[in-house]
């Protein structure tokens, strides 16, 4: 079971929220900010598709959700419905910061339970492909040439960037309207590639491999940092909290990790 440690347990009681029986606590494709502990009761996630719905897992009193939105940024996968009346702590992406530094176990779990539901996630695939197979006489999903995906850089290729990131050594990083630019590193484990990879410039290795998020809203640049990130990330003198927007304003420095860059508007002139 997970014990929270921020809030502490003296303190925390008063961040509790508390949802009645079939109360949904967050839809599928809303926003997430945060993710949740449950205190007492328990939660269905469910998933919905072409207008079924399937109830994903039931979970109980020390179980976690809405984690993978507070890491990653994006919409949820799935919904949060209370099973019966249940008490939830909200932790926001600093806390989830301090929570995973002081109990390692934590990132542990998590690690387990988003191994659990690839490996779910392949055992459906390979039934649906056979069952498919079976039924039709024909080759396996598995087994069918996959349509290649369209490369976001070339969806963009001619459009000129609203603003830019720029090195002391000439390297210019575009930042587009209406995205989210994750800073940091290049992943040979994951395989995956940040929109800004600062690994040419990092020679010492002090940005994060997901370091921080740059993101545009209605004309105006946001920067924060990711969960887990090491060495800080600044604007100017101050360093940011783990998940706390700060707006950019032209000129700017930032520093991630050992790397600084300036923030520009509009494009190169």
């Amino acid at each position: 079971m997970v014990k929270p440690a921020a809030p502490d347990d003296a303190s925390r009681g008063k961040y509790l929220t508390e949802h009645a029986a079939g109360v949904t606590i967050f839809e599928q494709g809303a926003a997430g900010a945060e993710m949740f502990i449950i205190e007492e009761g328990d939660v269905e996630i469910f998933r919905r598709f072409a207008g079924r719905e399937k109830v994903l897992s039931t979970l109980g009193p020390g179980d976690f959700f809405g984690e993978m939105s507070v890491l990653e940024g994006r919409p949820r996968s799935a919904g949060a419905r209370a099973r019966s009346a249940c008490r939830l702590l909200p932790i926001d992406a600093s806390t989830l910061d301090a929570l995973l530094r002081q109990h390692p176990e934590i990132a542990v779990r998590m690690l387990r339970k988003l191994a659990g539901r690839v490996r779910r996630y392949e055992e459906e695939e390979e039934h649906a492909a056979r069952a498919a197979s079976a039924a039709l006489g024909q080759d396996s999903r598995l087994d069918l040439p996959r349509e290649p995906v369209a490369v976001e850089a070339d969806e963009l290729a001619g459009e000129a960037p609203a603003a830019r990131l720029v090195h002391a050594s000439g390297h210019v990083y575009p930042l587009r309207a209406g995205a989210a630019h994750v800073v940091g590193r290049f992943d040979p484990v994951t395989e995956t590639s940040p929109e800004i990879d600062l690994g040419p410039l990092d020679d010492q290795r002090s940005t994060s491999r997901r370091h921080a998020r740059v993101s545009e809203r209605a004309g105006r640049f946001y920067l924060s940092e990711e969960v887990g990130t090491a060495n800080g990330t600044w604007i100017g003198a101050e360093r940011l909290a783990t998940g706390v927007e700060r707006e950019l304003a032209d000129g700017d420095t930032l520093r991630f990790g050992r790397v600084d860059l300036v923030f520009r508007r509009g494009a190169e002139g």
